[in-house]
């Protein structure tokens, strides 16, 4: 199985470009699946609020439960109360399977740290080329899976990407993801140096054509067995599968339950 673990996807309300502004997950399913990706991780564009987000992620899921899971964005600079409050909301009861973090908006806290401890998930945390903590962080709580997309920093800032090896190498519970990595060689020598089992396929879509990401993981010329990790195995064994897509269903079964009661989508 072909999983995507980065994708964006319904509307932000920033306006300052398709970042936060919309992310349409149309062209990106049918490229997905030309592309023989038959899951995604799907997750939130910027917005102000990711309570309100996550509901329409949420919603996408039920439309497509075999298709798609997601991550629940959350702001890191939230008062820890709220933070809780989101993510046992939308992991427990709408059968999200991981959190994103974004430095955008805050550097990851305790209470998100915490929270997937408490509720066993990974967290997807872009660190916009800070990776300097990553390390810090990622001890303090080794019981988390951290996945850093974009081997550190989506702007190529090679500096970065190449001391972010050096953590992934290291630190049993970072893992990193594939999109968006333009250097080939860093992103070869990552696999060769902390193994097929420590990346993750990802595409950051819609933005990004997921063809063209996971064709750079066929140019790695992997085993068989190896690429089938970084497409996909990796990612299944941190959201512990195949319980976690089993929750996709339940959430198509509770977003329609509440449509019928209301006459529409809420």
């Amino acid at each position: 199985m072909i999983v995507d673990c980065h994708c964006h996807a319904g509307e932000g309300d920033g306006f300052t470009g398709p970042w936060d502004t919309v992310a349409p997950l149309g062209s990106y399913l049918r490229r997905a699946a030309e592309a023989g990706i038959q899951r995604s991780i799907i997750f939130s564009a910027f917005h102000s609020d990711y309570e309100r987000a996550n509901r329409v992620i949420a919603r996408l899921v039920a439309r497509a439960p075999q298709r798609l899971a997601a991550f629940a964005f959350v702001n890191a600079r939230s008062p820890a109360v709220q933070i809780d409050r989101l993510l046992r909301d939308t992991i427990l009861d709408e059968g999200f399977v991981g959190i994103k973090v974004h430095a955008h908006d805050a550097r990851i806290s305790r209470a998100v740290c915490e929270a997937a401890r408490r509720l066993s998930v990974p967290i997807l945390y872009d660190v916009m080329r800070e990776v300097a903590a990553v390390e810090l962080v990622a001890r303090e709580y080794p019981s988390v899976s951290f996945i850093i997309p974009h081997l550190g920093s989506f702007n190529d800032e090679w500096r970065a990407q190449r001391a972010f090896i050096d953590v992934l190498v290291r630190v049993p519970n970072v893992y990193t993801d594939t999109a968006g990595v333009r250097s080939f060689d860093l992103l070869a020598e990552a696999v060769q140096r902390a193994g097929p089992r420590k990346v993750l396929f990802g595409s950051d879509g819609p933005w990004l054509h997921p063809g063209l990401e996971l064709a750079k993981i066929r140019a790695l010329r992997l085993p068989p067995v190896a690429e089938r990790l970084i497409t996909g195995g990796n990612l299944l064994r941190l959201v512990r599968a195949p319980q976690a897509w089993a929750t996709c269903e339940k959430v198509r079964q509770k977003v329609s339950a509440r449509t019928s009661s209301t006459g529409g989508v809420s």
